[in-house]
């Protein structure tokens, strides 16, 4: 039996606040639109993941509250984002040209994420939070713990940097397309993948069925 997986980016969460694991109001309103879009869709998973972070239950209650599908979530967390944060200050433990607004201005943030995610993939920063090999067994165990489940329609809440690395492996990439892979990724975003026999295939990417012309001025977001 071959299975349709959807893997979903968390909602708007509070980038630059002193909780970046928490949804933000707008965050809340997307996790809802997603899931009335999933259900016009036809959407019905039988098993549902989630990572152990908060961002990601409060993503599945929101997507909950317009499927209705009554499911309990289980905690899987291989489906957790690295942490970014402490990986940005292991790169700069050592360095005196540590940037402002390395954790609250989004486009320093994320020009220096880039960067620093290959250095990690390559070992070249030292005492990181996790090594990458580390993070990449976990995300893989994960998307094993989906398949091992024998659900049709499996469904995963996830953040950008898993799911970058899940589409990667999937693709069979090279691992420096995970970060570029990530920084596409828009909050709610669905990336569908059939999985039988063993195999995994991508069936679609970043997609936002609950985003359109008319809405996608407040809805379209990507951290």
């Amino acid at each position: 039996m071959s299975q349709m997986f959807h893997l979903i980016r968390h909602a708007q969460a509070s980038f630059g606040s002193a909780d970046y694991d928490n949804l933000s109001d707008l965050g809340h309103r997307q996790s809802a639109a997603l899931g009335a879009a999933l259900k016009r869709q036809g959407v019905t998973p039988d098993v549902v993941f989630i990572g152990a972070q908060k961002r990601h239950r409060q993503t599945w209650e929101g997507i909950e509250s317009a499927l209705q599908t009554g499911l309990t979530p289980i905690v899987v967390p291989g489906w957790n984002e690295f942490d970014f944060g402490g990986l940005l200050e292991a790169r700069y433990a050592s360095r005196n040209d540590k940037p402002a607004g390395l954790h609250d201005d989004r486009k320093t943030h994320f020009r220096i994420l880039r960067d620093t995610v290959i250095e990690w993939q390559r070992g070249e920063i030292d005492n990181p939070p996790e090594s990458f090999a580390a993070f990449t067994d976990r995300v893989r165990e994960a998307r094993a713990i989906v398949a091992a489940s024998g659900a049709k329609t499996p469904l995963a809440v996830s953040s950008g940097g898993a799911i970058g690395r899940t589409i990667a492996d999937v693709l069979d990439a090279p691992a420096e397309q995970m970060i570029l892979l990530q920084l596409q990724v828009k909050n709610c975003a669905v990336a569908r993948m059939v999985m039988a026999k063993g195999h995994t295939w991508l069936n679609g990417f970043n997609e936002t069925p609950h985003i359109d012309g008319s809405n996608q001025d407040e809805m379209l977001t990507y951290s």
